[in-house]
């Protein structure tokens, strides 16, 4: 999956999912390395990585 294809699925995730999506990308990185798949679980941290950087900085 090249980086243009992370982009759009994250988004695709924030769309669908908001707040949430950035836990479920955690989730599924985790499970990902609990089965040994560490490329999957690569391209679920980056993911994460794009879904924080659609949703901004919180609010406090």
């Amino acid at each position: 999956m090249d980086h243009k294809d992370l982009v759009q699925y994250a988004r695709s995730l924030f769309d669908a999912h908001g707040d949430k999506a950035e836990a479920e990308a955690a989730q599924k990185a985790a499970a990902a390395r609990e089965a040994g798949m560490t490329d999957d679980a690569e391209k679920w941290d980056k993911i994460r990585f794009h879904i924080k950087e659609l949703r901004g900085p919180r609010a406090t």
